[in-house]
């Protein structure tokens, strides 16, 4: 008689991390079925459809250094979707654009050429890289980012138009709290990498079109099965099959809430703090003239939101969004709007084109009030193994390096998914 065949390996969740997790052991010839609770996949980073315009729930920048992540996209045939560019930092005063040269000469000759910056900031800016690159990127301890910052003698100034946004954008944590270790690992695999690792990609369309609704026909053609609208109520049903929690670190502390031998990481799990990402969609009646024609741009220095822009011929559409708790948060839809409207404003004019915006036709305000957790120095570290081994973790917070990233979600669902061929093969 031939042996029983397996039965599949459930995923509880369907964000990237546990797409990720299931394109790899379904790639290794291992049956997945995964429950995903929402009507959509994607999890906190997810597309949606908007008066049928494919939008985001926040807009998501990937860079040349998401290797899983762009592995993954081309195993499943969706790369045509990605659009890769050189990597340009814009601002009302900045200006930092990494041209086509070998590594490191690529972010030196883009330092040097920036507009906005000193001499004395570019070469504060380039010591402080060069100094991490001598050290192999590790600090001798963690340490708030502006502290450390500071203590690296960074101008203020450098501080407030060059590195304060970055670390936003990468780690969704002011610098106040944010972890200088993390931002340092981001540093290396982005700007300290090879040149193509800085380059930035974005998508046509949304992250369904990217990622997610490939990933669902790929899994379903290759003998997975992907569930949404159907939530696991409790891990009691099925306690010998091999469990992957691949969900929002809130949603895997409900799911071992009770359970005496998961006391200890469901006291972790609750240990995490969270960062909000607010994002505003706005659909105007003509095009927006943006100069200079690039994808993202700051609205200021500091904590100031970044545009998105996704006009196309037919749809006049820009996302301004920013990262972490600040003075945005405390602001209604209606006062986000006005205050977000003016500075979009304010840029149009620094760019030299007088006059008031189009007339705007719709918008739309995306508060994710626990986006991302707070990358921060004494942040809990997770396994991917749990008391129970039948039952594993995945998802960003999993990650021993990262902040919360795509990339992040998604080396940490391969790299479950191999520790569990490993251990079950």
């Amino acid at each position: 008689m031939n042996a029983a065949r397996p039965r599949p390996i459930r995923i509880i969740g369907g964000g990237w991390a546990g797409l990720a997790a299931a394109i790899e052991l379904t790639h290794a010839g291992r049956r997945v079925e995964i429950f995903e609770a929402a009507p959509m996949l994607g999890g906190r980073a997810r597309g949606l459809d908007w008066h049928g315009i494919d939008i985001d729930n926040g807009p998501h920048l990937m860079l040349g250094a998401y290797h899983e992540t762009l592995r993954l996209i081309e195993l499943i045939g969706a790369h045509s979707s990605l659009d890769r560019r050189r990597l340009r930092l814009i601002g009302p005063d900045l200006d930092l654009s990494l041209p086509y040269l070998p590594a490191p000469f690529h972010l030196a000759a883009g330092l040097f050429r920036a507009s906005g910056l000193s001499w004395h900031e570019k070469w504060a800016a380039a010591r402080l890289v060069q100094g991490l690159k001598r050290h192999g990127w590790r600090l001798t301890h963690d340490a708030p980012l502006a502290d450390w910052l500071h203590a690296q003698a960074q101008p203020e100034r450098l501080i407030r138009r060059l590195w304060q946004p970055l670390a936003l954008a990468a780690l969704n944590t002011p610098i106040a709290i944010a972890s200088a270790q993390t931002f340092v690992t981001v540093l290396r695999d982005s700007l300290g990498g090879p040149r193509a690792a800085s380059d930035a990609i974005f998508t046509h369309g949304n992250l369904a079109t990217a990622f997610t609704e490939p990933a669902r026909r790929w899994l379903t053609a290759h003998g997975s099965v992907v569930h949404t609208g159907q939530r696991i109520k409790t891990l009691a049903d099925t306690p010998n099959d091999i469990t992957l929690i691949a969900t929002s670190p809130v949603e895997a502390a409900r799911l071992l809430e009770g359970h005496r031998a998961w006391t200890p990481l469901h006291a972790q799990l609750n240990h995490l703090r969270y960062q909000p990402i607010v994002s505003l969609w706005l659909a105007f009646a003509a095009p927006l003239a943006l100069t200079p024609n690039y994808p993202i741009q700051a609205l200021g220095d500091a904590d100031m939101p970044w545009l998105f822009d996704r006009q196309t011929p037919t749809q006049h559409l820009i996302s301004l969004t920013a990262s972490g708790d600040g003075a945005h948060c405390a602001l209604d839809n209606a006062a986000l709007l006005k205050t977000w409207l003016a500075l979009l404003s304010q840029r149009i004019g620094h760019m030299g084109h007088m006059g008031p915006l189009p007339a705007l036709q719709r918008h739309l305000v995306i508060r994710e009030q626990r986006a991302t957790f707070a990358a921060t120095p004494d942040r809990p570290r997770f396994s991917h193994k749990t008391a129970l081994p039948s039952l594993w973790l995945a998802g960003d917070y999993t990650h021993p390096e990262y902040p919360a990233t795509l990339e992040g979600a998604v080396q940490s669902g391969v790299q479950c998914a191999r520790e569990i061929l490993h251990t079950t093969s």
